[in-house]
């Protein structure tokens, strides 16, 4: 089995907004802490839908970069890296392409929704019908077996499984695979092998998952095992092969609960966001002239909390005393919204300054962003060349 790891990665659309941090950033910073991480500048998945608009994606780039650095990922515990600079995911992409049936990447549900979200754009492209794909390529290029994703991302981890298990079932065979996974049975010790082939039979005849954990953890706790044939086992115990791309499992994350200006989802293209490094004084008249509920005309008005952007802000900023005394003022008129407004905006303010402090020190000095990315782009092009080394060799393209 391989190590634990994290992967994530993010198209460069830009400054990123505070529905960004809430719902993908502060996740982020909370997994560096309990996993090792791999975070990306997906520059090649802009070009699948902004294809013809490539002359935003550098600087897009960097301030997205410097956006991450100011929410609090930490480049000493995640590696930050851009998609392009590690060639190794375009080589495998390829080369699972050549073994991807055409149906998988047409039924992916977001395939038929983007066509017609942006229908003003001509999306019938090889790229864009590949970009599952590549998505995939990403992920199991660093054997990454932990995926960060909403509810609606969920298929695209099920397909990226999907391809792990063809690739391992096409290319993971070794000529005396059998014999050796044999071999590696009586390296137990005779009261595990028994129990393992208990376990094995239990799976294959009669699809007993509760027998597969059994004996994953069984295998996870022998000492004994090289990596080869643990992965063997591994391979051995499902009745197919030799694991080299390993299948990822989707780590669900909450959705986002952060509101646009407008009660809508905070999005660009609504033009309702508060960027995480906005000003002050420009967040603070964002929230002063939001709308409220149209039924407070006046100041002596009584209003509804719930039909109130404002409102949806509380929810995510203030305490239970304050969020009381926001419902107790505005359904007796005994506050205004104006009033209502000032604990949201020392909230925000609140949440931005340690993003303002953590940015300043790569605004000043543009290089120590390079060099982050540089690192880490090292950091993975290694960890990508040991992927590509097994499928190049499973696939018979070892050329020496």
């Amino acid at each position: 089995m391989y190590a634990e790891r994290v992967l994530s990665g993010m198209r460069p659309t830009g400054r990123l907004h505070l529905g960004h941090y809430h719902g993908v950033l502060k996740n982020w910073v909370k997994l560096q802490n309990e996993y090792p991480c791999l975070f990306f500048v997906a520059d090649w998945h802009a070009l699948t839908t902004a294809y013809d608009e490539p002359g935003t994606i550098e600087e897009n780039t960097w301030e997205m970069v410097i956006d991450w650095l100011a929410a609090g990922v930490d480049p000493s515990l995640a590696t930050l890296f851009i998609q392009s600079r590690v060639p190794e995911h375009a080589e495998l992409h390829l080369l699972l392409s050549m073994m991807t049936p055409l149906g998988w990447l047409e039924r992916v549900p977001t395939y038929k929704d983007q066509q017609e979200k942006l229908e003003h754009k001509d999306l019938s492209t090889y790229g864009f019908l590949g970009y599952p794909l590549l998505q995939s390529a990403d992920i199991l290029i660093y054997r990454a077996n932990r995926v960060p994703v909403g509810e609606d991302q969920v298929p695209h981890i099920e397909f990226s499984r999907e391809i792990a298990r063809r690739f391992n079932h096409l290319y993971g065979r070794e000529a005396d695979f059998e014999e050796k996974a044999r071999t590696a049975v009586k390296k137990l010790g005779a009261k595990r092998a028994k129990l393992y082939e208990e376990l094995r039979t239990r799976f294959q005849q009669e699809g007993d998952h509760q027998a597969l954990e059994r004996a994953h953890a069984l295998l996870e706790e022998a000492q004994n095992l090289s990596m080869g044939d643990r992965e063997r086992l591994f391979g051995f115990l499902e009745g197919s092969s030799k694991m080299i791309l390993v299948e990822p499992d989707a780590l669900l994350t909450e959705a986002a609960k952060m509101p646009g200006l407008d009660g809508q989802k905070m999005s660009k293209s609504y033009n309702n966001t508060i960027s995480l490094r906005e000003g002050a004084e420009s967040v603070t008249k964002k929230i002063r002239t939001m709308q409220t509920d149209p039924a407070r005309v006046r100041r002596t008005d009584v209003g509804d909390p719930e039909k109130c952007p404002v409102w949806q802000f509380h929810l995510v900023y203030s305490d239970e005393g304050t969020k009381q005394w926001v419902q107790q003022g505005c359904r007796s008129a005994g506050i205004g919204c104006i009033e209502c407004k000032h604990p949201v905006i020392d909230a925000v303010l609140k949440e931005q300054e340690p993003m303002h402090e953590r940015a300043q020190a790569y605004i000043d000095d543009p290089t120590l962003v390079r060099n982050i990315i540089a690192d880490g782009c090292e950091r993975a092009r290694k960890l990508a060349a040991e992927t590509m080394r097994d499928v190049r060799e499973a696939m018979g393209l070892n050329h020496t």
